[in-house]
């Protein structure tokens, strides 16, 4: 059930790159067949998932080096699932929203497929070091297309994402060993690590580097650097990818692994945690406001709705976690939206700059339709009820706001100033007169708006129908906060094991320590 998600887009990429001689618009068409193929695997996954399991599904294992402790393993749980959703999704959009006549169309197409193949199998692995292959592999294949297909500075921007990540890496590594090591564990299967209690001081270590490792990734304050510079260098279809999907690693495997293995640890570090989401979600705001550039504007933005995704996590309670895996969502598709619009405004009128542009809702010689849908992007992004991201917004906040107050407040004022630079950037590039020098602009074709309406429309769609979106990380959502130290909700034993495959032992035994079962009332 899960392989085809790698394997899909794998194939579709090795055919591509194999093909001698394959013109640019059939190597862009077949990447579309493989992209779309994996995302109706995907939506039949849907139709299969047991909403009223939180637990695993789909369990495939088949043994790989035992010796070094890594198996093949994947499962999918709610949170895996929209993740999965969204990685085909936006690499759909992002290889649509592609030039059809980009130089050396073979290697980017097989590119972008060999990435989303990584993230989906990284997305679905029960393992530790298969997490960590599959997190590494998009590394190589993401410095060659912002190396080669991006725009100025595209080098020095590679070079740092490529550090950095790198950084993020081995940071990650040196957890799951480490995890592995104290924990006394037989190999790197999720199960077999999870439930070990280990000493507090050295669940905080680890925690530690496991929050420093996906923090680079997300990116949060201060590990952000490298995020303007890379999303601002990227071809859009790559800026698609790095913040709509990309990123959503590193929340991920905040709430996979820093919160699914050392619960204890996270609860003890919420409070700091509850900050750290507060300062970024403030700092990405106050920052994009000063921007000139509005592809570096919507850079920024992204540091402080993905720390909405924090505040969430950190509060640990049902209604706030399941805001924060809607928000992942939300906010992928958001941010998909706004970077595709950015592209067609700098490709049609050859500027990014605020003090350049105006006037592009002119309905004669502007750009009508995508000043619009700009407009609803932004208050997307700005939290407008009736809006998806009004709604997973709100579910943050009213699940985090008993625990942490002020947090939450800094939060709510953060959307604000969200609010703020979203009105500085659509008046001055949608609004106002236009400029007569460069008068009329090329017209923006169907095929170049329509990743922008399949956006829009589940933007829409899920602001007006949340339950949607929700449904699908609300079980999992309770069934992490029920495996908190301190959680006195009345969960059913069983429910709890049953999300452990049978085949974890070799005797086909159940492999859950008692400590990982939740406290019951």
């Amino acid at each position: 059930m899960l392989t085809p998600l790698l394997l899909i887009p794998l194939i579709g990429a090795i055919a591509i790159s194999l093909w001698p001689g394959l013109p640019s618009q059939q190597a862009r068409n077949g990447a579309l067949i493989a992209s779309g193929a994996a995302l109706l695997w995907t939506l039949y996954l849907f139709t299969q998932f047991d909403l009223a399991f939180g637990g695993f599904q789909f369990h495939e294992f088949l043994p790989w080096l035992p010796a070094l402790g890594l198996n093949y393993e994947l499962s999918m749980d709610g949170l895996s699932l929209l993740m999965v959703a969204l990685n085909s999704l936006i690499t759909w959009i992002a290889i649509w929203s592609s030039d059809p006549q980009i130089e050396r169309p073979r290697l980017f197409y097989s590119l972008l497929l060999l990435v989303s193949s990584g993230v989906a199998g990284a997305f679905v692995a029960q393992n530790l070091m298969l997490f960590f292959l599959l997190y590494e592999i998009e590394l190589v294949p993401l410095y060659l297309l912002i190396a080669i297909w991006g725009g100025e500075k595209k080098a020095y921007a590679a070079t740092k994402f490529l550090l950095y990540t790198a950084l993020s890496g081995a940071l990650m590594l040196a957890g799951f060993l480490g995890t592995v090591w104290l924990s006394g564990a037989k190999d790197f299967t999720y199960y077999a690590v999870m439930g070990h209690d280990l000493p507090m001081v050295w669940q905080g270590v680890l925690l530690g580097l496991l929050l420093v490792a996906f923090g680079i990734k997300i990116p949060l304050v201060p590990f952000h650097t490298w995020l303007p510079d890379t999303y601002v260098s990227a071809s859009t279809p790559v800026a698609m990818m790095l913040g709509g999907v990309l990123a959503k690693l590193g929340t991920y495997g905040l709430f996979r692994f820093g919160l699914g293995l050392f619960p204890d640890a996270w609860a003890q570090f919420s409070p700091y945690l509850a900050g750290w989401a507060a300062v970024s979600v403030l700092y990405g705001a106050v920052t994009a406001i000063a921007q000139k550039d509005i592809k570096r504007m919507v850079a920024y933005s992204s540091i402080g709705h993905m720390g909405y995704v924090l505040l969430g996590g950190a509060a640990m309670t049902d209604l706030a976690l399941t805001g924060a895996l809607s928000q992942m969502v939300s906010h992928g598709i958001i941010l998909a939206i706004l970077f595709h619009l950015v592209g067609v405004i700098e490709t049609k009128v050859g500027t990014r700059e605020l003090d350049v542009l105006n006037g592009l809702m002119n309905p004669v010689r502007g750009l009508p339709m995508v000043s619009a849908l700009l407009v609803l992007g932004g208050m997307a992004s700005a939290g407008i009820p009736g809006l998806v991201g009004f709604v997973t917004e709100f579910l943050v906040f009213q699940g985090s706001y008993a625990a942490y107050p002020v947090q939450t407040l800094l939060g709510v004022i953060g959307t604000g100033l969200t609010a703020v630079y979203f009105v500085i950037l659509l008046n001055r590039t949608c609004f106002g007169r236009l400029d007569n020098a460069i008068a009329y602009f090329p017209k923006v074709t169907f095929s170049e708006k329509l990743p922008a309406y399949i956006l829009a429309g589940l933007i829409l769609f899920l602001g007006i129908q949340p339950n949607w979106l929700v449904k699908w990380g609300e079980p999992t959502a309770s069934l992490m906060v029920a495996n908190l130290p301190f959680v006195t909700t009345e969960v059913v034993a069983d429910e709890v094991i049953q999300q452990i495959p049978a085949d974890v032992q070799p005797d086909g035994g159940i492999a859950l320590p008692i400590a990982t079962l939740p406290t019951l009332p």
